[in-house]
């Protein structure tokens, strides 16, 4: 018998402006106090998708973690451009570290939300409040989409037109400046990576991403952030929601790298 998820909504104060996140927060009844808080930002290309939508997911997710997680409905674009969902996300987990002192806090998100969940990374970083772990399904990095593998199969989900103009509507009118005040609309904009959280990367070998997001992989480690790289054959784009066997391959890696942060004494 698998162990069950209790979960109950809540709003966090967004930073910086009056308005609320509504998060739900998933607490499997196994849960591990060195598993810590999950914040979790879904996918659905930065327009769309909400905590709803993603709740069996996340409440498996929780299971198998034994993680406390949290799902966040940022605000979407276009309506939202960035820095509007990232800020949101950052209010969650600053919300999150005061909830349970001295548990690790960790980020991640699978497709869009994967994005915002390493550039969270990365804006922690900058703080000083660098996280335990990062943990990305399958996240778009480039907004010019300009890897082969977004080439190879013309009928793979999902397209490069449909992705750049998903990026066009998430970055909007304000990205180049957002970036400069050092809110990144992708990790890629980042000067350099050292110093970011233990990063967990999953994606599938048939996803249009897949060249990008190894890439990034290699980048972390260059930078010596630990890293864990999984490629899935015969998988695409979008399987978080559906795929039993990739959640758990997602709990599996996010216990890998919250083990770097205990081992090693990485600083939440």
């Amino acid at each position: 018998m698998t162990a069950p998820v209790t979960w109950q909504s809540a709003a966090i104060r967004s930073l910086g402006h009056d308005i609320t996140v509504p998060v739900r927060i998933y607490r499997p009844k196994n849960a591990d106090a060195h598993a810590g808080r999950l914040v979790w930002a879904h996918g659905g290309s930065w327009r769309s998708g909400s905590v709803a939508d993603w709740h069996p997911a996340l409440a498996d997710l929780a299971r198998r973690t034994r993680a406390t997680v949290v799902g966040v409905d940022y605000r979407l674009a276009p309506c939202h451009p960035h820095p509007a969902a990232l800020r949101d996300l950052l209010a969650v987990l600053a919300w999150a570290d005061e909830q349970a002192p001295g548990e690790p806090v960790a980020v991640g998100g699978d497709s869009a939300g994967g994005t915002l969940a390493a550039s969270a990374a990365l804006v922690r970083r900058d703080q000083g409040r660098p996280l335990a772990a990062q943990l990305l399904a399958y996240p778009p990095l480039d907004p010019a989409c300009r890897a082969a593998s977004y080439h190879r199969d013309p009928r793979a989900f999902p397209s490069r037109v449909v992705l750049r103009e998903a990026w066009r509507d998430y970055r909007g009118p304000g990205a180049v400046e957002a970036v400069r005040a050092g809110e990144y609309s992708t990790p890629t904009e980042a000067h350099d990576l050292a110093g970011a959280a233990p990063a967990a990367l999953v994606v599938g070998a048939l996803d249009p991403v897949v060249d990008d997001v190894r890439a990034y992989a290699h980048a972390l480690s260059r930078d010596e952030v630990p890293v864990r790289y999984e490629e899935l054959p015969g998988i695409g784009h979008g399987v978080f929601l559906a795929s039993t066997h990739f959640r758990s391959r997602l709990a599996t890696a996010y216990r890998d790298v919250l083990a770097v942060h205990t081992t090693q004494g990485v600083p939440r």
